[in-house]
């Protein structure tokens, strides 16, 4: 009975690790001394003091900052002695920290990357919000041409202007026309002018080897080289011409046009907006349908001023647009007669001088064949 009680004894009196290994007493001692004096110093700059409550009141522990530093350094993975994590120091505002042992201290806050992610969430809600906007647009106008297609919506419709354009379109339609037989002609005669050319050149090489026949052989070949260069005064007059109208009908009127069709989108997108806000004012006014009416009353205000300002901007256009064509035409319209009439009269001065009166300037011989160095 003796010998079991000393055996407990004993037993509680040796100390035990949290590994299991026996501590000695004088080290249990020391601990026991650094603990008091942690205890009995109050906190300074390097603590943290973290207060806990609990049943019995309020308790207050005091813990190193360091140790918090070399908990999560470790977390990481990095090893650092005790002389080096003096020389960490926690940037203002920072929650992660990067240790190097041997070198300076980098700090890599998280307020770069959040503003990173920031940045990428803006622009990704921006694009959202524009893709919901290009959709409810596209459905609201869909609905609206479907509408007017069938003959249940009404449309907005300004009579002289929808008269103008359609004046416009047809004359477009008309100088085309003109274009597409200009072309034509001048293809033809440009093969006329060759084929004279080259009967020029066999008349004159008959007049060589037909003693007996080179006086007519002669006559015909320059007749064939004077109406050669005669058709190449009229060709460069002609393609003056074809240049002209193919600038007027597909830049400046096709200019018009696209304001135009710019326009007519604008019109279907006011109907649009305002059948829309026709619906709502229909419905009941409780307070989530006022809102609505509010919004979409804000909507068609944009998509009205919009329509107006392009509306605007047609008018001013067809406008301009006739007065350009007017200048053009009489100009292109005159020369094309002088040229042709001087040409089929045979009077040569009189083309030549039809060419200097518009200012076009006949390129030389063989100048639209490219160089050599181009053919490479």
């Amino acid at each position: 009975m003796a010998d079991s009680m000393m055996s407990k004894a004993a037993t509680m009196e040796i100390p035990i690790s949290s590994n299991g290994d026996s501590r000695n007493l004088a080290e249990d001692d020391s601990l026991e001394q650094d603990l008091q004096q942690v205890m009995v110093s109050g906190p300074n700059l390097n603590e943290t003091s973290i207060v806990s409550g609990g049943y019995g009141g309020t308790t207050e522990g005091i813990i190193p900052t360091s140790s918090i530093k070399d908990l999560r350094m470790k977390s990481r993975g990095v090893s650092i002695a005790p002389s080096q994590i003096a020389a960490c120091r926690i940037a203002s505002q920072s929650d992660d920290i990067l240790c190097v042992p041997g070198s300076n201290m980098d700090y890599v806050g998280s307020n770069s990357s959040m503003a990173a992610e920031e940045a990428t969430r803006g622009v990704a809600v921006e694009k959202f919000d524009i893709m919901k906007k290009w959709g409810l647009n596209t459905y609201k106008c869909t609905k609206q041409m479907i509408s007017e297609r069938f003959g249940r919506g009404s449309r907005t419709v300004d009579l002289e202007l929808e008269a103008q354009i359609e004046v416009l379109r047809e004359t477009k339609r008309k100088y085309e026309n003109v274009l597409r037989l200009a072309r034509a002609l001048t293809n033809h005669f440009y093969s006329m002018v060759q084929t004279q050319h080259a009967l020029g050149d066999t008349f004159a090489d008959l007049s060589q080897k037909s003693p007996e026949l080179r006086d007519e052989f002669g006559y015909n070949a320059e007749t064939q080289k004077l109406l050669c260069k005669n058709g190449e005064t009229l060709l460069g007059a002609i393609n003056f011409f074809v240049s002209s109208i193919n600038t007027l009908v597909n830049k400046t009127m096709e200019d018009t046009l696209m304001t135009i069709k710019m326009y007519e989108n604008a019109r279907l997108e006011f109907d649009a907006y305002r059948a829309d806000l026709e619906e709502l004012n229909m419905g009941p006014r409780d307070a989530v349908t006022m809102a609505r009416i509010e919004a979409a009353q804000q909507q068609y205000q944009i998509h009205k001023d919009k329509y107006e300002r392009l509306r605007s901007d047609v008018t001013i256009k067809i406008k301009f647009l006739e007065e350009n064509k007017v200048k053009v035409m009489h100009k292109q319209l005159l020369l094309f007669h002088n040229a042709i009439s001087a040409y089929f009269a045979g009077n040569q001065q009189q083309l030549e001088q039809t060419l200097k009166q518009f200012n076009i300037k006949l390129k030389p011989p063989g100048a639209d064949k490219p160089s050599w160095l181009e053919e490479q």
